[in-house]
């Protein structure tokens, strides 16, 4: 075996660690990203230049809203990972996300919640 064949594994693909891609960081506080918050790339006039391979994919990939789970399944990387390329990204201004996590203010109260529990409890 060459030295280079011990980064690559027949069913695995190459191999590459998580730290490389992300040079040791792990998520900052700033992009709070839930597995079900979505990234949307921004248009620009320009292409991103100085960029990684993984955050292109990325770029790419979210040229219509997509989850930050899926964007770790389609780029192949854990989603830690995929937290922290997405907060490049978003510092850099290239994505937007969403997050589908409604605000306290606007969860049901109390009193609405034991309606629709006696309503289903009488079915």
């Amino acid at each position: 075996m060459s030295g280079d064949d011990s980064w690559y594994d027949e069913a695995a693909g190459p191999l590459v660690r998580p730290y490389t891609i992300t040079s040791g960081r792990t998520p900052g506080e700033a992009a709070r990203l839930d597995l079900a918050t979505q990234v949307m790339t921004l248009r620009t006039e320009q292409e991103p230049t100085g960029l990684g391979p993984e955050h292109l994919a990325i770029v790419q990939l979210c040229r219509r809203p997509v989850s930050v789970a899926e964007i770790a399944v389609y780029v192949k990387v854990p989603l830690g990972v995929v937290r922290v390329l997405c907060g490049d990204l978003i510092e850099r201004g290239l994505v937007i996300t969403r997050s589908p996590n409604p605000s306290p203010a606007s969860a049901p109260d109390l009193e609405t919640l034991q309606a629709v529990l006696d309503g289903l409890l009488k079915y």
